[in-house]
């Protein structure tokens, strides 16, 4: 058998006397049942029945046994692997607490086996050097491919511009197509403050919108459906207005009347 502690084996010897005081000065009262006090009649009937319990369990408690309520069974009390089986003199249990209710020690173990939290991966990386070696690699290849594509596509300067003489058709720069286009199509207060606004306040209230931390594309199918559209939308002004575009700024084929733009 275990040891009991030095500790528990204090607090055992402290409750044995003080249960023995308290048994010898009730000892007296319990002699003359005449001399006791009367019952307060302001205290409710079930909290003097649970005293009556209570006070009846610690007896039973004192003589051995557990009186199991509305049986009438007595069960031998045991004390655990730590406290001491058996019944000390005085009627108070070996390794008692306060109220002589009775502990019982399992085991002493460490915390990090009963604690074991596993961190849940998250989506996130260190800048240095996981983003920024990735940033690097990315810059490195855009300049591979600008520097290939201005050795294969001729991009010269034109001449100085002829107040005189106004190229047909005159085109704006690509990146300004789609609103040139639009004119075609509407009215320029719908072409040029309308859709525009529109479009950039919707892309302004997009992250407001779909809150989802994920940078999944499957779980972020709002914002990617969103730009999609906006891609596909200014992308296709961008191609009709480059290339489908002739003399006047009217519709053409490329294929069949030649292509009026330059890069």
């Amino acid at each position: 058998m275990t040891e009991i502690p030095e500790h528990l084996r204090k607090r055992a010897e402290a409750a044995r006397a003080k249960a023995a005081e308290s048994t010898a000065e009730e000892a007296p009262v319990a002699a003359s049942g005449a001399d006791a006090p009367a019952e307060d009649p302001r205290i409710p009937a079930h909290l003097l029945e649970r005293s009556r319990s209570a006070k009846a369990n610690k007896e039973s408690a004192s003589a051995g046994t557990t009186t199991v309520s509305g049986g009438g069974v007595a069960v031998a009390d045991k004390v655990g692997a730590v406290v001491a089986a058996g019944v000390a003199s005085g009627g108070v249990p070996v390794g008692a607490g306060p109220g002589g209710h009775t502990q019982r020690l399992l085991t002493v173990v460490k915390s990090g086996s009963i604690q074991d939290v596993k961190a849940e991966p998250i989506d996130k990386v260190h800048t240095w050097p996981h983003l920024l070696a990735v940033e690097f690699v990315a810059a490195l290849a855009c300049t591979a491919f600008l520097f290939v594509f201005s050795v294969f596509v001729n991009a010269p300067l034109l001449g100085l511009a002829n107040i005189n003489q106004t190229p047909n058709p005159s085109k704006a720069p690509w990146y300004f197509l789609g609103l040139q286009e639009l004119l075609t199509m509407f009215h320029p207060m719908v072409a040029g403050v309308t859709i525009p606004g529109m479009g950039l306040v919707l892309l302004v209230l997009a992250p407001y919108i779909d809150k989802n931390p994920s940078n999944k594309p499957e779980d972020r199918k709002f914002a990617i459906s969103i730009m999609t559209v906006h891609l596909m939308f200014w992308a296709v002004l961008v191609i009709i207005g480059s290339f489908f575009r002739g003399p006047g700024f009217n519709f053409t084929l490329p294929w069949r009347d030649g292509l009026f733009f330059d890069f």
